[in-house]
């Protein structure tokens, strides 16, 4: 029986992956591993060939779910998981306060604070009328044991799967565990499909072929000198060549779509007026955050999961008058006309140094210097853990910018929304939703609506609180917006997922600019 493609054409690992399943069953590129002998690459990219030449159909697809041992996790696993440091510290050393006992183990005051609550709760720990934590039972709860058993397990492996875990088990890793931000956890929970195929009926038909004509998947592909040399030829069996293969194209070479965006992007802000900004990929805990009002381990701080640096951990130092004019807004408002967080002002955590998370860090910056009136932007390359989707990346581009004078309001700042959104992304549907920021008041997210993913957040706007401005000796309205420059491309090249602006597949690329 003839099939669609010629059997005579087949790459020799597609060969074997027909023969070797010629019987029927599961097919997955680890079964081909375990059967054929192939490596995992080889697998993959049999089964891709056969699917595409339809020859294999999807029999199967489940979700599955496993847990990787983070740096924090083996560090656990190595020196303690807070509830086991905290118990051990108190046993050895007898009754502490928990500044004490946080200094003692080496951990921060929100992990102790965690801690000693779960331990308290499970009748563990007690709190005498002085702050002062004592042991009330001599050993720790099985929860905790279910935990020291998860890490030690995990070591080896770096992964558990949850499908082999206990209820028990389950119930313990999910408190332990994350998607995302997963740098605070000890397991970061990673998701794959498994998929698993079986042979068409094309396929059948494919294998019953091969047989007929004796195709082993051994035929020689390449014809060398030294099998001319030793005449090993003669006794061989050649692949056929496709004449249908198509010639290779002349290819010229041209500028990525995107980044001619973004350059088109900056050409229309500068043609109004704008002056553009920028600043370092790597910025302290204090631009990053502290001088946008947002305060030091405080929930407001999760809205933006960093990444760390590893080294150097910190900055040398801090501007000043801008550090204390920061530290004084958040103790007790400063000059602001707020009353601040009401906490000490960490000075070691705000030189902490992470990648920039928001494209806000450059407007903060930007007011020690700008002129009254005045308008700036910046497109700024920002890093967030986030879990990579059609609509959010880990690493993406925000369009960052503010406006500075006596007379500007809500009314200009919503003007200029609506033109990133029409004419930057080339929406024609948007609305304006009230929304929150620590640093805006009030504050407004920009939506778009996308023809085949719908409504989609494009960004967040505002005009920047006393506590931001007045450290920085701005004294009037400053209109400030972030915008995912991603989405607005996404909008205007035409595309549905923003993987595809930062693609690797170079046709589709050039599917896009019509080459």
């Amino acid at each position: 029986m003839a099939t669609e493609h010629s059997v005579t054409t087949l790459h020799p690992l597609e060969v074997k992956v027909l023969l070797g399943f010629s019987s029927g069953g599961n097919i997955t590129p680890e079964r081909i591993v375990e059967q054929l002998g192939f490596n995992l690459g080889q697998a993959n990219q049999a089964v891709s060939w056969l699917v595409q030449k339809a020859y294999l159909n999807e029999k199967d697809r489940t979700v599955k779910v496993s847990y990787e041992l983070t740096e924090l996790g083996a560090a656990y696993r190595a020196d303690g998981f807070p509830e086991e440091r905290l118990f051990r510290c108190v046993k050895e050393q007898g009754p502490q306060r928990l500044p004490e006992a946080a200094k003692a183990v080496g951990l921060e005051a929100k992990d102790i604070g965690s801690a000693f609550g779960a331990l308290s709760k499970a009748g563990v720990l007690q709190m005498d009328g002085e702050k002062r934590i004592s042991i009330a039972a001599d050993s720790l709860p099985p929860y905790c044991d279910v935990i020291r058993g998860l890490l030690d397990t995990a070591a080896p492996e770096q992964r558990l799967e949850h499908d082999q875990l206990s209820d028990e088990e389950q119930q313990a890793i999910a408190g332990i565990s994350k998607k995302r931000g997963a740098s605070a956890v000890a397991f970061r929970i990673v998701e794959r499909e498994e998929v698993v195929y079986a042979l068409s009926d094309t396929g059948a038909a494919a294998v019953a072929e091969l047989q007929q004509q004796g195709i082993t998947g051994d035929e020689i592909g390449t014809l060398t000198p030294q099998m001319l040399k030793s005449g090993s030829w003669k006794n061989k069996r050649f692949r056929g060549y496709n004449v249908n293969t198509p010639p290779a194209r002349v290819l010229l070479g041209r500028r990525n779509p995107y980044c001619e965006y973004l350059d088109w992007v900056k050409d229309r802000l500068t043609a109004l007026g704008f002056e553009e900004f920028d600043g370092p990929l790597v910025e302290t805990e204090f631009w990053n955050g502290d001088a946008l009002f947002m305060p030091q381990f405080h929930s407001a701080r999760d809205i933006h999961d960093v990444y760390y640096v590893q080294e150097p951990t910190h900055a040398r130092e801090i501007e000043q008058p801008f550090l204390d004019n920061v530290a004084r807004v958040h103790e007790n408002g400063g000059d602001s006309g707020s009353r601040g967080w009401g906490y000490q002002f960490d000075h070691d955590f705000t030189k902490r140094l992470v990648m920039r998370s928001q494209g806000t860090v450059l407007s903060a910056k930007q007011l020690r210097d700008a002129k009254i009136p005045g308008k700036y932007f910046g497109i700024a390359r920002c890093f967030r853990y986030d879990q990579v989707d059609a609509t959010h990346l880990s690493d993406f581009y925000q369009t960052e910018g503010i406006v500075l004078g006596e007379e500007v309001n809500l009314r200009n700042l919503l003007g200029l929304l609506e033109m990133f959104a029409t004419e930057i992304a080339g929406a024609t549907e948007v609305k304006y939703v009230p929304g929150y920021f620590p640093f805006t008041e009030p504050s407004v997210e920009v939506h778009i609506k996308h023809p085949v993913l719908g409504w989609f957040e494009l960004g967040g706007s505002g005009i920047f609180r006393p506590e931001v401005t007045k450290p920085m000796g701005i004294d009037v309205p400053v209109l400030a917006w972030g915008l995912g420059i991603d989405r607005m491309a996404l909008m205007h090249l035409g595309l549905n997922d923003l993987r595809e602006l930062f693609s690797g597949n170079i046709e589709n690329i050039r599917l896009r600019r019509g080459n």
